[in-house]
């Protein structure tokens, strides 16, 4: 399927156009794992956000904060998840008690890096239950903070394994608001209310459509778009062309593989 009107390529920094239906996947390029392409993924997710609390979640998402705040954001701040703003090294630049954090989440100064257990076309997100509200097959975690994200400051979302288990048509349970959802809701939802991209193993996705559907924005070095599109429960807009998520810098792959994750957590969360 082709990009809609108005859409237009990954325009992420050093991506680099050359993958369509069919065509052989680029091989990854100086040893870089699957795992560093997504850690650089995650990384892009703040760039040119400037002063803003960077708030990832799981070992990958954490990395690419990191390296984001190392590189090309150093106006990035940075938590450790509980009363203290952090420096890319963990040592403490300073104090964020809780109703501080709160003011950030509703005045929109975060960007927040999610799990889902299920993301639909439109991004809605569900952690909280697979199956019927009512008799659910499993439970989760709940909606957690997913409904203040969502309409208060941009969220992007990550999945260490993409398939149709996650990537569904309709999600059983709404936490994370989508664009359709907050459109329905009206502009009290809509007002501040933005996902930026969705970063998974496979590749990096957007909502650059004229309906906000999702979009594949760029392939991961080594997959193809019949890899991606046989992994997503629903249509995804696919561009004629699409890049490939950009290779780290010499300087990037030392700062991930010497100071950020020296002990490797990156490649137990996402292998090959």
């Amino acid at each position: 399927m082709s990009a809609a009107p108005g859409a237009s390529p990954d325009t992420t920094p050093g991506s680099t156009p050359g993958a369509s239906r069919g065509a052989t996947p680029s091989p990854p390029r100086n040893g870089v794992t699957r795992a560093e392409y997504c850690v650089i993924a995650c990384a892009e997710a703040w760039r040119g956000d400037g002063e803003i609390l960077a708030s990832p979640m799981g070992p990958i998402p954490s990395i690419g904060a990191r390296l984001a705040r190392r590189t090309f954001s150093p106006d990035l701040l940075l938590t450790d998840g509980e009363a203290l703003l952090v420096g890319p090294d963990g040592s403490p630049e300073g104090w964020l008690p809780y109703r501080q954090h709160l003011a950030l989440v509703t005045g929109g100064r975060r960007h927040v890096m999610m799990g889902a257990s299920q993301l639909d076309r439109f991004g809605n997100q569900n952690i909280s239950c697979v199956g019927d509200w009512e008799r659910p097959a499993r439970q989760l975690l709940g909606v957690r903070g997913g409904p203040v994200n969502t309409l208060n400051n941009p969220v992007s979302y990550w999945v260490p394994r993409h398939s149709t288990r996650v990537f569904v048509e309709k999600v059983d349970m709404i936490g994370g608001v989508g664009y359709d959802s907050a459109a329905a809701a009206g502009p009290t939802a809509t007002r501040f209310h933005r996902i930026p991209r969705v970063v998974s193993n496979l590749g990096v996705f957007d909502f650059a459509t004229e309906d906000h559907s999702m979009r594949l924005a760029s392939l991961h070095p080594g997959v193809t778009v019949e890899e991606v599109v046989a992994a997503t429960g629903f249509e995804l807009t696919v561009p004629d062309d699409v890049p490939y998520t950009r290779e780290p810098s010499p300087a990037e792959l030392a700062s991930i593989r010497e100071d950020l994750d020296p002990k490797g957590l990156r490649d137990r969360e996402v292998k090959g």
